[in-house]
């Protein structure tokens, strides 16, 4: 049996042998969380800079352009970067720090660049100039209209995503063109795969991110047909504190989570504005209590402290996001613990991670609240442990609101869809229960 490692290196050197391949102009790898979609993207540009290939990269935000063209430049210095970039562009510390980026607002002053990086709503301003290949990251939150008006800069590309993340999405609303084969607010591989059915497919098998405690559940949650392995076994990895918890309600959440890998911090049912107090304040008292008792994170990375910057409050809502925010204000010890959203903590890493149930004191189950790749996002996001706040009565609300979406003809069908994905990740909550202290 190969190793999660082998089984990793066999998927990238058989994407890296299909970019040598003529034929194909497309080849699409799919991701878990955490599977090194980045990795695999430096990798795939420096194989074809290294063949006198002139590349184009397309990101989906400007940090995520950074963060790719920090990458190549650190993995080789030599390599010459363009930075294409819109003309209100502040150069972040990591793109100023390597001599051999360029940053332009023209494609024309890069022309001996052997690498351009820049976001899709760039490259789609220009009406000229292309490049051999092109390297789509995040592709499934691009906008399949987004492709289209890039198509004609690039002859190849490769197309790397998380087919479980969160959908593309508009501010406008955009039922009408739902169904059709040029439905705009489809993802670009998704467009991509039915008009060209012949082209490669390659799935990453590993993902490096969750620990052995949490594949299983994300993968039978949101990758039922395709799964993946953690890259560590029971036991790589721990958490432990240097000072014993009290007899609380949190602290037993907190224990919970670093025995098991996650803990379901239960408020009593009640229904809630979405900014519930009772919930903000959990969230708040549980990030302060596991930086008051001086967590220590082991794995295969070594032995570091479990510092604020490494710990992350994710929410549905922007609103319920500055309540959090509120709550942390002022307490020096937390002045580092990110709070956002599912859609800003999208591709990020943390140590530890506290997640407000979208779901949670809600009288009814919308589409939004229900989307999959948002609890997935939420879920998905630890290298430790995860620990859910909610208020109890969350399975009783997903049977009271089984879900009432048209169905459209021409539309591709979900799955999982978000009503069954919530009831799996629900089960497996249920296990880690710990019910609230009384008031």
């Amino acid at each position: 049996m190969r190793s999660p490692g082998a089984e990793a290196d066999r998927v990238v050197s058989a994407v890296l042998a299909d970019l040598d391949r003529p034929g194909h102009r497309g080849i699409v790898v799919d991701s878990p969380p955490g599977a090194g979609k980045s990795t695999l993207v430096v990798r795939a540009a420096l194989h074809l800079a290294a063949r006198d290939v002139r590349l184009m990269i397309v990101a989906q935000t400007n940090e995520q352009v950074d963060d790719l063209v920090d990458r190549l430049a650190s993995k080789d210095p030599q390599l010459l970067i363009g930075r294409l970039s819109a003309g209100g562009y502040q150069i972040s510390e990591r793109v100023a720090a390597h001599p051999g980026v360029l940053v332009a607002q023209k494609p024309g002053a890069l022309t001996d660049r052997a690498v351009v990086v820049a976001t899709s709503a760039k490259w789609a301003t220009l009406a000229e100039g292309s490049w051999p290949w092109a390297i789509v990251d995040e592709a499934y939150q691009m906008r399949s209209d987004m492709l289209l008006r890039i198509a004609p800069r690039f002859e190849r590309a490769l197309f790397v995503g998380d087919p479980g993340q969160l959908d593309p999405f508009s501010t406008v609303e955009a039922e009408r063109w739902t169904g059709l084969s040029w439905d705009p607010m489809q993802s670009a591989v998704s467009v991509l795969l039915a008009h060209n059915p012949g082209l490669p497919v390659h799935r990453l098998p590993v993902s490096w991110r969750l620990p052995a405690s949490a594949a299983p559940v994300v993968a039978e949650a949101f990758y039922p047909f395709t799964g993946f392995t953690s890259g560590t076994d029971a036991g790589d990895r721990t958490l432990e504190f240097s000072t014993r918890g009290m007899a609380g309600a949190y602290d037993r959440a907190i224990d919970e989570a670093a025995r098991s890998g996650w803990a379901l911090f239960e408020l009593p049912h009640r229904h809630a504005i979405r900014t519930d107090t009772e919930a903000v304040r959990a969230i708040a008292t549980l990030a302060l209590r596991l930086l008051q008792r001086g967590g220590v994170t082991r794995s295969e990375l070594g032995e570091a402290p479990l510092e604020a910057s490494r710990i992350a409050v994710g929410a549905a809502h922007r609103d319920q996001v500055a309540a959090i925010r509120a709550a942390l204000a002022g307490v020096e010890l937390a002045a580092d613990v990110t709070v956002d959203t599912a859609n800003r903590l999208q591709g990020r890493e943390f140590d530890v991670t506290l997640v407000l149930h979208p779901l949670s004191g809600r009288r009814d189950a919308t589409a939004f609240h229900l989307e999959t790749g948002r609890l997935c996002v939420l879920a998905s996001r630890h290298r430790h442990a995860c620990i859910v706040v909610a208020r109890a009565g969350i399975p009783e609300l997903l049977d009271a609101h089984p879900s009432t979406e048209p169905v459209h003809l021409g539309a591709p069908v979900t799955f999982p869809d978000g009503w069954e994905a919530n009831q799996a990740v629900l089960a497996h909550l249920a296990r880690h229960r710990v019910t609230a202290d009384p008031a």
